[in-house]
């Protein structure tokens, strides 16, 4: 299994206790439609496939996890920090009309007074709101995507039009 072939997930977060239970952060959006029997930790840039014995998952974006042959906290420490991925015939099919503002990574930006702006290259979920990351020349420029700034998605264009508030692409200009 290469990373090509699969997807990431998470990562393992911390242990919990003494018998090598850890606790794992999802970053993959549909985390509970996951299926959990075999999970891929990246070591030292290989994907190594751990069993799961057992696992936990919280409403929070967090579950505990037992794993096969990891059944003390001096075999569980070595994989904290570590990413976790799935093979990719285990992603969860979307409905296509499903369309979220992740989906925006890669989509052109085009402001009504600037025009272009550059490339989505992230969107980060905070609790109030998503925050769009647009490579603007070497410099990222941060905006919320909220229905009072964004005038049109193009899906097939893969453009978002956008109107921003007068003198924030100045002030990423300026930096």
């Amino acid at each position: 299994m290469t990373i090509d072939e699969s997807f990431y997930i998470g990562y393992i977060s911390k242990t919990r206790g003494l018998k090598g239970e850890l606790q794992f952060f999802f970053e993959f959006e549909d985390y509970k439609e996951l299926d959990f029997d075999v999970l891929f930790v990246e070591i030292n840039k290989k994907l190594v496939p751990f069993f799961v014995d057992q696992i936990k998952v919280q409403s929070n974006s967090t579950a505990y996890l037992n794993l096969e042959d990891v059944d003390h906290i001096d075999k569980a420490q070595p994989l904290v920090r570590k990413k976790v991925y799935l093979p990719k015939d285990k992603m969860p099919v979307r409905d296509p009309d499903d369309f979220r503002y992740t989906d925006l990574v890669g989509f052109e930006v085009m402001d009504n007074q600037e025009g272009k702006l550059g490339i989505i290259t992230g969107v980060q979920e905070l609790p109030q709101q998503h925050i769009a990351t647009v490579d603007m020349g070497g410099k990222d420029l941060l905006f919320p995507l909220t229905e009072q700034l964004i005038v049109k998605v193009g899906k097939d264009e893969k453009l978002l039009e956008v109107t921003l508030p007068e003198g924030l692409v100045a002030l990423y200009r300026e930096l």
